[in-house]
C-alpha cells in the first residue's frame, strides 16, 4: 500500500524594485483629480461614444496611476524628476548713498535683514556668529526655520553666511561692499541661496521655492536701498536705537 504524503509547497517570492517616484505632489494631485474626471466621463458616456469613452478610461487610467504611484515612465525615460530640489539664487547690485562702514555695520546685525525682507519673519541673534532664522512660505501656508552661522566677515568689505548642517533649508548668502565710483556712495553686491534638501519635506518644499518665490525674495533685496533711503527719517523709533519693524516695512510697502 502506497502512501501519499503531503510535503509542504515552498514558496518562491519575487523581489520587486521599489518604484522610482519622479513626480513632485503637486502634479500628482493634478494627475489623480483629471483621472477621476476622464474616468467618470468615459464611463457617462460607454454606450453612446463607445470609442471616445474608451480612450478617456484608458487615459483616465494612466492619469491615475501615475498620480497613485508617483511614477511616470515618460519622465523616467527622458531623464525628468519634478522631485529634484530647486535651488533659488538671488544675485543683486546696487548703490547706497550712504558711507561703506555704515551700510556694513546695518548687514552685520542680521536681525535687521526683516526690517525689509518681507519674507523673513526674524532673525534672532543667538551669539555673534550665530543666529536663528524664520521664514514665511509663499500664499501664507506656514513657516519653516534654521540655524545659521557667520562664515565670512572682514569688515567694511564682505559679510557671509550659513546654514548649519542638517537644516530643513540650506541657506546661504555673501555680501561684498565697495566705494561707488564716485566716491560719495557704497556698492552692495548681494548674493543669496536657498535650497531644500532632497525627498521628503524638501521635495514639498522646493516646490514652494519657485520663479514666483524668488521674485519675492529678488524684491526684498532690492528693498535695502530703499529702506537705506528712509531711514534717517524714521529714526529714532524704538529703544535699541533701530527703526521699529512694522513703521519701517509700512513705509517701504508704501512706496510700492
Amino acid at each position: 500500500m502506497t502512501g501519499n504524503t503531503l510535503y509542504p509547497v515552498k514558496k518562491y517570492t519575487e523581489e520587486t524594485e521599489p518604484i522610482d517616484i519622479n513626480l513632485n505632489w503637486p502634479e500628482r494631485y493634478i494627475s489623480i483629480a483629471t483621472g477621476v474626471k476622464l474616468t467618470f466621463s468615459g464611463l457617462g458616456g460607454l454606450f453612446s461614444s463607445p470609442l471616445t469613452s474608451i480612450l478617456k478610461l484608458g487615459a483616465g487610467g494612466y492619469l491615475l496611476n501615475r498620480g497613485v504611484s508617483g511614477h511616470c515612465a515618460i519622465y523616467s525615460r527622458i531623464g525628468k524628476n519634478t522631485q529634484e530640489p530647486v535651488n533659488v539664487n538671488i544675485r543683486s547690485a546696487f548703490t547706497i548713498n550712504k558711507p561703506r562702514e555704515a551700510v556694513y555695520n546695518f548687514w552685520r546685525q542680521l536681525d535687521n535683514l526683516p526690517l525689509f525682507m518681507n519674507h523673513l519673519e526674524s532673525v534672532e541673534l543667538i551669539d555673534d556668529t550665530r543666529s536663528h532664522w524664520v521664514m514665511k512660505l509663499p500664499t501664507g501656508v506656514g513657516t519653516i526655520s534654521w540655524d545659521a552661522e557667520i562664515v565670512a566677515d572682514k569688515p567694511g568689505e564682505v559679510i557671509g553666511w550659513s546654514s548649519l548642517p542638517d537644516s530643513v533649508i540650506d541657506n546661504a548668502g555673501k555680501v561684498f561692499f565697495r566705494d561707488a565710483q564716485d566716491g560719495k556712495g557704497t556698492v552692495v553686491d548681494v548674493l543669496i541661496t536657498y535650497q531644500p534638501p532632497a525627498g521628503g519635506l524638501g521635495a514639498s518644499v522646493a516646490n514652494l521655492l519657485n520663479p514666483f518665490f524668488k521674485n519675492i525674495v529678488d524684491n526684498d533685496v532690492r528693498n535695502f536701498k530703499q529702506y537705506m533711503d528712509l531711514e534717517n527719517s524714521l529714526k529714532p523709533v524704538a529703544k535699541n536705537g533701530h527703526p521699529h519693524k512694522s513703521a519701517a516695512k509700512k513705509h517701504v510697502a508704501a512706496k510700492h
